[in-house]
């Protein structure tokens, strides 16, 4: 569709001098934006730029300071996501909002306004989801689904709801690439039936593949508009960032006789939960010197693995994990640390950091029992000189950008929150670091620069484990991959020898990733 016939006639919403401010942030600044009928207009920009703040005012999340919103050519104040509803808005976060004790219809039954059953709501969902080639079944309980059918549940209750405009955030990062290219299918599809879409994402080859116009935000104003089936992912980026992204380069590996550092022999877990998954006779060794990426759709035991492997949970034998050569399996987390290992969950706020203490307050508390030397005085007294300098360092190596010299992880936002944990287990040289989705709705800029310090700190003699749902970046920075379904993980191979395609037929589970001994060696 061309972009012209996008912006034809009166647009279906028109933006004028929105602003947002907190405390002395203005998170948006006097931002234009119109998109037209029958469009898929992309949202840019860095984490940071505003494009959160900005599609909250749109749903009713939060209120503008200043600005006009115009739906169909008339002025319209939206005061709560209800009423956004009611216009004909309707989003799909990121981070879902499912039951998972409940199934598929009753979570979608909750976000209705009227009084329909049950069994209509099932029925309609599965109309909806057959015609638009989403396959669900809306009496399967979520907790027994994987992300993908999750995902499938949010679009159609927003579906069902009949907007004009649905407005979609990050909307591929939990799915495998013959899930995304439905997804599209699905979203061409409504476009040619006159809806419009407004859709957020950091991957830019798929931002040039499905939209018709974007807007690029910088630092909470509007610095550009562009048809992006006219740039490169490079340009799109470069107006994002302001200035060049340089891609991670990652010099070849020399492992072969290499100090091995981490070993898992036999790692099996039951499920802890009712929809915990088990982790099912797990091998893998890694050496000095290597990166190695675990590939899966989220939900297949990677949150599971972590835990096992950072000590969270501990292993009835202490020779299951061993760092270093030293049995781990019965210590926990602190211990493992002081072996030289760090983690990074994937949980940024209440897992990786505590939302309402400082960054540097967050930073004693990882690094505590590491540094005591250096961070705690006679009498177990804190060094709040050290502490302060150690943050700052961590802050202007990672270019973390913050609105207070020592602010609450929570005011952060969810990218440079990112780069802070990460560069607080980084600024440990650890031998041997795991991280879990270590760019997820993370720009391009940041997302490179936290690539590249991976990849340095394997050349530089530790193991590195990344554990990704994005096969790009697996592909940028892995040696090996090895892909997670069900609880069990598949042979590493050697990054040149995968393809998507194999890669996606793994975390769907059509082949047997069950590995033996030897193989996994």
């Amino acid at each position: 569709m061309s972009q012209t016939r996008a912006v034809d006639g009166t647009p279906l919403l028109e933006v004028k001098g929105l602003t947002k401010v907190f405390g002395q942030l203005k998170a948006c600044d006097s931002i234009d934006l119109t998109i037209g009928k029958g469009e898929i207009h992309a949202l840019l920009g860095e984490n940071g730029a505003g494009k959160s703040t900005l599609v909250k005012m749109l749903f009713g999340s939060l209120e503008p300071a200043s600005g006009e919103i115009f739906w169909n050519g008339q002025g319209v104040t939206i005061s709560n996501p209800g009423q956004a509803r009611k216009l004909g808005i309707g989003m799909v976060f990121q981070h879902f909002s499912l039951f998972e004790a409940l199934t598929a219809a009753e979570n979608i039954m909750l976000s209705l306004d009227d009084d329909t059953s049950i069994l209509a709501i099932a029925e309609k969902a599965h109309g909806l989801s057959k015609a638009y080639g989403l396959p669900l079944d809306p009496f399967a309980l979520v907790g027994d689904l994987s992300v993908g059918e999750r995902q499938r549940i949010e679009i159609i209750r927003c579906l069902l709801q009949e907007p004009e405009l649905i407005i979609l955030d990050e909307p591929t990062s939990v799915l495998t690439p013959q899930e995304a290219d439905k997804l599209f299918e699905t979203l061409e599809r409504l476009r040619s039936e006159g809806k419009s879409i407004l859709y957020i994402s950091h991957r830019l080859e798929e931002v040039k593949r499905l939209c018709d116009r974007a807007t690029v935000l910088r630092h909470g104003k509007v610095v550009g508009h562009c048809d992006p089936r006219q740039e490169t992912a490079a340009s799109l980026a470069r107006m994002m960032v302001g200035s060049e992204v340089i891609t991670a380069t990652r010099p070849p590996a020399a492992i072969a006789d290499a100090t091995e550092l981490l070993s898992i022999c036999g790692l099996s877990r039951k499920p802890a939960g009712p929809f915990s998954v088990a982790l099912k006779n797990i091998w893998l060794t890694m050496k000095a010197g290597e990166v190695l990426g675990i590939a899966g759709v989220a939900g297949n035991g990677q949150g599971e693995f972590f835990e096992a492997i950072s000590g969270e949970v501990t292993q009835e034998s202490p020779d299951v994990i061993r760092i270093r050569g030293n049995p781990v399996g019965k210590l926990g987390i602190s211990e493992r640390r002081l072996m030289g290992a760090a983690f990074v969950p994937e949980e940024r706020l209440g897992h990786g950091a505590a939302p309402r203490m400082k960054l540097s307050e967050n930073l004693l508390l990882s690094r505590f029992k590491t540094d005591t030397k250096a961070f705690l005085g006679k009498f177990g007294m804190v060094r709040t000189s050290a502490i302060a300098e150690a943050s700052k360092r961590i802050v202007s190596e990672m270019d973390v950008r913050k609105s207070a010299e020592d602010p609450e992880a929570a005011s952060l936002s969810g990218g440079n929150l990112q780069k802070f944990i990460i560069g607080r287990e980084l600024d440990r040289q650890p031998s041997v670091i795991i991280v879990n989705q270590p760019t997820w709705g993370v720009d391009a800029g940041a997302a490179a620069r936290i690539r590249q310090a991976l990849i340095d700190l394997a050349r530089g003699g530790s193991a590195v484990l990344v554990i990704s749902q994005d096969l790009d970046e697996l592909f940028e920075v892995s040696d090996r991959i090895a892909v997670m379904h069900d609880g069990q993980l598949s042979s590493p191979l050697p990054a040149a020898e995968m393809t998507l395609e194999r890669i996606g037929l793994l975390m769907g589970g059509s082949q047997t990733a069950t590995e033996s001994k030897g193989d996994a060696a």
